[in-house]
């Protein structure tokens, strides 16, 4: 038997026009035109859309013209079919001085720049800067001292250093930088670089290539390939994602739509990383992002569907806290207030920028919210139902927004229930009921493609026909062939390995992220007005109603009242400062922490700033109701200090262990409307089993409850200060931790301070369960289905 010849592969070409070079390898179709979806694209208005495509065949590549207007020409003959290669010229639109490309063989080693960075991209780029490699340690950083100066805001001043080693090998060693210093997409802090790898810092990626040391910056102009991306839950009997694949070229606007549960929010959380697919590949400009995270994630921008904005704060003042938690701390303020300004310039803010965010209409708080996505500079940005509660009028004026921003240079996907803009859109992907690709192209075929003239028709049949296989008629379509699997400029790769997700880096330390919350929380507290009346006022009222009930001396029928009721408005003040502030910041805290936010610095801002509130209300509610009244202290003598002092720490001790245990309801509710019915729950509780009403020593379950409330302690250290069971003998005031005894009073006051760690302790545990799942303390490792495959 004969063997059977096996056919020459085509030469890898490189085409190089006025605009840049494209590596072409055997296995894909080039199509060349005006559309910014093209692997080749020409801005010329003689160019058609979808002008021409170049494929490769049997040793050899063919030029082929999409029935262009004006033509396709190969060395001076107009061409519908042309064989091409090395040294073929090329001309679109004219045969004299249309855009020109000229095919060359693939660059000698001479250039090994833009060839031997499989790891870094898929495409061919030239490199920015090419410089001979170091024969000395070469300092890395923004600073204009370093050697190699790398203009980047998300860098640090001294970052890393490149060292040249004796033997003639490099290393890479971070100086202890904010974001960073990666190899392969691996943080490190000292390692062996070879040829082929890469150091990426900031935006920036650095290769060793024969004797050269090349940089590549990302500009933004990246493209975005999805392969068989697969997501499953319980066990695998349920799926939310199923083998979805499709590309995202260079500029493009991307609009997932589809019905209620179809998988978008799913497809949000693998394409960001925030949730990795169990299964398939997401490849950023050729990279891995899932292998590659810890470095790739500074370039990913999300937007979320609500707010992530302190709406009391002005818009320049927003972006301004918001450029201090997420550039380095050796950042200027210079350097952090001019980027403010070039992003408000960028959105077209200037008007606005004094305004307070409250003011502004719906699509004004949008830009806002991608403002402050954009301080850092994506090359990727994703934006989850930009365009929710927004009329007609705002939805377009939203979406063209993104419109402008991809032209700008970056890839923009956003997910929507809107179908009123999408025409403003380069690619619109539809996913059907199960996570199915339905459709992938130019929004203004879909509608043709399902036979349907409106969008809520289609949306119906989704609903209506489940059992209809609309990811198998898409595959079977041209437009699958077209779009996506042409359109492909990837080889699949399967994964290897399980993927570790780590979080992220801190660009600034606990303590300065600390400080910048503490004067943002102030800020945001003093603009609220309402809230500043009511804090005001609160501890007036209730100190007058105590004092109205005290009257110029505690006496047997007055005492125990008025006690209770700076029990009661200590509960009232501290809880009502604080259980609204954890669950109405929740998409504000989820996003922060996704980019390096301190939990902890988060948590001891509120505490600071509301404690420190809490703790003066409380002396002025004391004050107010106690200041010049006789306290019948025993011997005139409180515990350990003056009577009026002791009651005061008592007060405001209550006050501000009742603040942690408001932290703590608004952490653990779903929705801010509920607090205030919790709230006063909380006060009816404290009231209940402080042990004012009813005899709690002694009664089995009752007294062990009652230990868990604050306000039992409290009642029992103004009790012991005033001695209160000789005021009001009886069977209430015989409990023991109402007695005038040093030990019982410090029993009572320490307790308070031990409820208020565990309150805080418990917050602590609960804001973990509102994190991206890459934020846990421990690195996750996601194993996916090819990892166990045979």
């Amino acid at each position: 038997m004969s063997e059977r010849p096996v056919a020459p592969t085509a030469p890898v070409l490189v085409l190089e026009t006025d605009t840049g070079s494209t590596l072409m390898s055997p296995g894909h179709d080039y199509h060349v035109g005006r559309d910014p979806l093209n692997d080749i694209v020409l801005d010329d208005e003689r160019v058609s859309w979808h002008h021409a495509v170049l494929r490769p065949g049997d040793g050899h590549w063919t030029l082929q013209d999409e029935h262009s207007t004006n033509g396709t020409y190969a060395d001076g003959h107009r061409v519908h079919a042309w064989d091409v290669g090395p040294g073929s010229v090329l001309r679109f639109g004219s045969p004299s001085d249309g855009p020109r490309a000229v095919l060359v063989g693939r660059p000698a080693s001479r250039r090994p720049s833009a060839v031997s960075m499989p790891a870094l991209t898929g495409t061919f780029r030239q490199p920015t800067s090419v410089r001979p490699l170091p024969a000395r340690t070469v300092r890395i950083g923004r600073a204009a001292g370093n050697d190699l100066v790398v203009d980047d805001l998300v860098v640090s001043r001294r970052h890393a250093e490149l060292r040249a080693l004796p033997d003639g090998t490099y290393e890479i060693a971070d100086l202890g930088s904010h974001n960073g210093t990666y190899l392969n997409g691996r943080r490190v802090t000292r390692a062996p670089v070879g040829p082929g790898d890469v150091v990426g810092i900031g935006h920036s990626a650095f290769c060793l290539a024969g004797d050269e040391l090349q940089e590549y910056v990302d500009t933004g102009e990246v493209s975005l390939d999805v392969q068989d991306l697969t997501v499953t839950v319980d066990r695998g009997r349920r799926t939310l994602l199923d083998h979805v694949s499709f590309p995202v070229g260079e500029k493009c606007l991307l609009a997932v739509v589809g019905p209620s549960g179809a998988g978008k929010s799913t497809l949000l959380g693998a394409l960001t990383g925030q949730r990795p697919a169990g299964h398939g590949t997401v490849l950023y400009d050729g990279r891995d992002l899932y292998r590659d995270y810890a470095e790739l994630r500074q370039r990913i921008g999300l937007v979320p569907q609500d707010d992530i904005l302190h709406a009391q704060l002005t818009v320049r003042a927003a972006l301004t806290y918001a450029a201090e938690l997420r550039f380095p701390q050796d950042t200027a303020k210079a350097e952090r207030r001019a980027r403010v300004e070039e992003v408000i310039r960028e959105l077209g803010l200037e008007q606005r920028a004094g305004q307070h965010v409250h003011s502004l209409s719906g699509g004004q708080r949008k830009r806002v919210s991608v403002a402050l996505e954009l301080l850092t500079k994506p090359s990727l940005l994703f934006l989850d139902e930009p365009t929710s509660g927004l009329d007609p009028g705002m939805d377009r004026s939203v979406m063209h927004m993104l419109r402008g921003l991809a032209d700008d240079g970056r890839t923009v996907i956003v997910v929507t229930h809107s179908v009123l803009s999408l025409d403003v859109c380069d690619r619109l992907l539809v996913l059907a009921p199960g996570g199915t690709v339905a459709y992938y192209g130019p929004p203004e075929d879909a509608l043709p493609f399902f036979g349907f003239t409106r969008w809520p028709e289609a949306f119906e049949a989704f609903e209506g026909d489940r059992d209809r296989d609309w990811a198998g008629e898409f595959r079977a379509s041209p437009l699958h062939r077209r779009y996506v699997a042409d359109a492909t400029a990837q080889p699949r790769r399967p994964r290897a390995g399980p993927v570790a997700l780590t979080p992220p880096p801190r660009p600034r330390g606990r303590g300065a992220q600390f400080g910048t919350l503490v004067r943002r929380y102030t800020a945001a507290v003093a603009a609220d007005r309402a809230f500043l009346a009511i804090m005001v006022a609160l501890p007036f009222v209730m100190g007058a109603m105590a004092r109205a009930l005290a009257g110029g001396r505690l006496t047997r029928e007055t005492a125990m009242n008025t006690l209770l009721i700076l029990c009661v408005g200590a509960v009232l003040t501290g809880a009502a400062n604080a259980v609204r502030e954890l669950v109405k910041e929740r998409a504000i805290y989820r996003r922060e922490r996704a980019v390096g936010l301190s939990r902890s610095a988060y948590l001891t801002s509120k505490v600071a700033v509301l404690g420190t509130v809490t703790v003066l209300q409380a002396v002025v509610l004391t004050l107010v109701a106690l200041l010049g009244v006789g306290l019948n202290a025993p011997r005139g003598r409180g515990v350990l200090l003056p009577p009026l002092v002791e009651v005061t720490v008592a007060v405001a001790l209550l006050a501000f262990t009742a603040m942690t245990l408001g932290l703590l309801v608004s952490a653990l509710v779903r929705k801010e409307e509920v607090t205030m019915p919790l709230l006063v729950l909380l006060a009816i509780v404290q009231v209940v089993f402080c042990g004012a009403l009813l005899p709690l020593h002694g009664v089995p379950g009752l007294e062990q409850l009652s230990w868990l409330v604050p306000a039992r302690w409290a009642l029992g250290a103004m009790a012991g200060t005033i001695g209160l069971s000789r005021i009001v003998p009886g069977k209430p005031t015989a409990d023991p931790l109402f007695a005038h005894a040093a030990d019982v009073w410090l029993l009572d006051v320490g307790m308070l301070l031990v409820l208020s760690a565990l309150f805080g302790l418990a917050v602590s545990r609960l804001l973990r369960r509102h994190e991206p799942a890459v934020m846990r303390k421990e690195p996750r490792r996601w194993t996916r289905k090819e990892d166990t495959a045979p």
